[in-house]
């Protein structure tokens, strides 16, 4: 029986992860787009991967669940990247909540009834969510544990509390990370890790067109005021991914790691905030 990994967000940081720790395997790509996954996967299969692809909607219960089927379809079901959501500058609050934490949730909770023995996953989910302030251990526990079909019924995500979409973003982001903590417990049930990626700036085309917008002055005091002082990279991200979703990680999970440059470390203790002002 073969083993499947699934890469839900195909672009250049979910590609550069499958890149890493596909090989030998079937690779599983799926986007909302069927145009996305069909062109991520004609570079991968040029490249030597053996490759399939899916459409799916993340925060469509039926469509995360078809896809869940046709991945145990494939074979055993040993790795999940979860690269796929919206930013700030691409949906209005509700959307990105919907995505980005509802989504990540259902994906997490779909997979985990599926994933074999000795898998693992990573959730990317980003810098941002390191610079919202501290919730409560009510509001923590509530990301972490609600029962998916319930998240989006919490009083703190209604649209009178987020009513910006930096700020769905940033909740979502840190949801996930909290989901992921949550989600470890009972993916190690079943003798499977997960683990969230928080990355910074990364050039993808999504983030040259961040740099081009409106938003491109923060995105540029972001990677000035950093300690690396330059964008990431979608290989970095995949160096990491490979180390948590592989045997050297093996006592890594229900964790977070932010790759950021110290983006976050000079938000706190350097120049970044004020230049964001």
């Amino acid at each position: 029986m073969k083993n499947v990994i699934v890469v839900l967000g195909p672009g250049q940081i979910g590609q550069a992860i499958a890149r890493r720790v596909g090989v030998g395997k079937h690779v599983l790509l799926a986007d909302n787009r069927a145009e996305s996954a069909a062109a991520a996967a004609e570079v991968l299969s040029n490249a030597g991967f053996d490759v399939s692809v899916a459409t799916v909607d993340v925060s469509s219960r039926d469509a995360v669940h078809a896809l869940v089927e046709k991945a145990a379809g494939l074979g055993e079901v040993s790795g999940l990247v979860h690269a796929a959501g919206v930013s700030p500058s691409q949906a209005p609050p509700t959307t990105i909540l919907a995505v980005d934490l509802y989504g990540t949730a259902l994906v997490l909770e779909a997979f985990g009834n599926v994933i074999a023995r000795g898998g693992s996953g990573v959730v990317i989910a980003s810098q941002s969510s390191h610079r919202l302030p501290a919730l409560t251990e009510e509001q923590n526990r509530a990301l972490a544990t609600t029962p998916v079909e319930e998240l989006l019924a919490l009083p703190f995500l209604q649209p009178d509390q987020v009513q910006d979409a930096l700020h769905a973003y940033q909740l979502s982001k840190r949801g996930n990370s909290l989901r992921v903590m949550a989600e470890a417990v009972r993916w190690g049930k079943r003798g499977a890790r997960i683990n969230t990626i928080s990355p910074g700036i990364i050039m993808t085309p999504l983030a040259k067109d961040e740099l081009a917008g409106p938003r491109g002055a923060g995105y540029r005091a972001m990677i000035d005021g950093s300690v690396a002082k330059r964008a990431g990279t979608p290989d970095e991200v995949g160096s990491l991914a490979a180390l948590l979703m592989g045997p050297d990680g093996g006592y890594i999970t229900g964790s977070d790691f932010l790759i950021d440059g110290g983006v976050t470390a000079a938000y706190w203790y350097g120049d970044v905030a004020e230049a964001l002002l």
